[in-house]
């Protein structure tokens, strides 16, 4: 059976409306980025505004050294009392992707969940390779920590959150911020994420179709994160978190992900070694779901599930209910 066909009936209808001959090619990043805009341009138009959310601008300090860093603060236009937090990283295969792309998704966190969200415009690869990116996540969540009381935050209940490259970039962030020391986030939200380098699981070997994220783009992908080729010695497990040999003392971990994505195989993996390791962890695995199904067929049955299933887990860690 080919990958067309043990896709979910509501998502194969979007997937073959998808062309075959214009991938996104990552070997033209700005076209791939301006493409990659365009699409969720179009993804976002016609669905009604989200009343009762405001959303401002913070320049804060960034690494020693580095750029300020940008993020973007959003809360109820009538929060009354302090509310739990939430900081949230885009994805883009670490080379693609803005805060403003996800400004909806932010204004329904805040309505859902009831938090105030903190999304951080990190620096891309391959213009500033890794650490560079997950530095400034460091340093964009060490300011949400620092001023959570002016932020109207509860720093016990602060969950760190990403999709795709965003995941991967929450994974290795919740392993430095354990080694670190200086910050104790509730929970690590984990959404399909990328975390492993080497691309050698069955999935990376089976999932080629060029209308989702596959094989070759997570080469390219990795390739600009790490300045290197993936698959080498000494690859950082910040910024490959699968590379990690000691997952102890994490935070408890929300790990969604779809059967027929890419990353299912190093998704599964991670989340078992974080069960071994003594981290409740929470897996679910969707059937018949390609990489991003939820933003490219946000009205299907499966997509839905996955939002009320993602939705109930950071309501249960932010607020425990």
């Amino acid at each position: 059976m080919n990958f067309v066909d043990q896709v979910d009936p509501e998502l194969r209808a979007v997937l073959e409306k998808m062309p075959t001959d214009r991938p996104l090619d990552l070997s033209d990043l700005p076209r791939a980025r301006a493409k990659m805009k365009k699409m969720v341009a179009a993804l976002l138009a016609g669905m009604p505004p989200i009343e009762g959310v405001t959303s401002e601008d913070r320049m804060v300090p960034g690494p020693k050294g580095d750029p300020d860093v940008r993020v973007r603060v959003y809360r109820p236009t009538d929060q009354a009392a302090q509310l739990p937090g939430l900081y949230w990283i885009h994805g883009g295969g670490y080379v693609m992707g803005d805060v403003e792309g996800d400004d909806r998704l932010m204004q329904q966190f805040v309505k859902r969940v009831g938090c105030v969200a903190v999304s951080v415009d990190y620096r891309l690869a391959p213009e500033n390779p890794f650490p560079a990116p997950v530095e400034d996540c460091y340093a964009g969540l060490k300011w949400m920590f620092t001023h959570a009381a002016d932020l109207r935050i509860d720093p016990t209940h602060i969950a760190i959150a990403g999709a795709s490259g965003g995941g991967g970039l929450a994974a290795g962030l919740a392993l430095m911020v354990r080694d670190r020391g200086e910050m104790r986030p509730c929970l690590q939200m984990l959404i399909y994420p990328m975390i492993d380098d080497r691309n050698a699981t069955p999935a990376s070997h089976a999932i080629t179709d060029p209308r989702v994220w596959h094989r070759e783009s997570n080469r390219l992908g990795w390739r600009a994160y790490l300045g290197r080729e993936g698959g080498g010695p000494d690859v950082s497990p910040y910024a490959a978190a699968s590379r990690a040999t000691d997952l102890r003392n994490l935070p408890p971990a929300y790990i969604p992900t779809g059967a027929l994505d890419l990353f299912v195989d190093e998704n599964i993996e991670y989340a078992q070694r974080l069960i071994q390791a003594g981290v409740p962890t929470e897996l679910h695995v969707y059937p018949g779901a390609f990489h991003g199904f939820d933003l490219f067929a946000p009205s299907a049955a499966v997509s839905k599930q996955f939002k009320a299933d993602r939705d109930n887990a950071l309501r249960r860690a932010l607020h425990g209910k």
